[in-house]
C-alpha cells in the first residue's frame, strides 16, 4: 500500500486522532470509515431526491392502506 501525507490544521488532526483513538482505530482506519460514511450519506441523499421526484400515486396509496390494515390479520 502506498501512503501519503495530508496537510490539515493541527486542531483538525488532533480531533481526528482523538476520535480514532476513542474508537480503537488508527487514524488511517478512522479516515477510511469517515469516507465510507460520506459515500453512504451521498447515496441516501440521492435516494431521497429520487423518491421525492417520483411521489406515490393513488393506486400505491390504496395498496399501502390495505397492507397496513387489519385485513391481513
Amino acid at each position: 500500500m502506498t501512503v501519503t501525507t495530508i496537510k490539515v490544521p493541527v486542531g483538525l488532526r488532533d480531533a481526528l486522532k482523538a476520535q480514532a483513538q476513542a474508537r480503537g482505530r488508527t487514524l488511517g482506519e478512522h479516515l477510511e470509515a469517515l469516507a465510507e460514511a460520506e459515500e453512504r450519506n451521498v447515496r441516501w441523499e440521492e435516494l431521497r431526491r429520487a423518491v421525492a421526484a417520483h411521489p406515490a400515486d393513488a393506486a400505491y396509496a390504496e395498496e399501502l392502506r390495505a397492507w397496513q390494515s387489519d385485513a391481513w390479520n
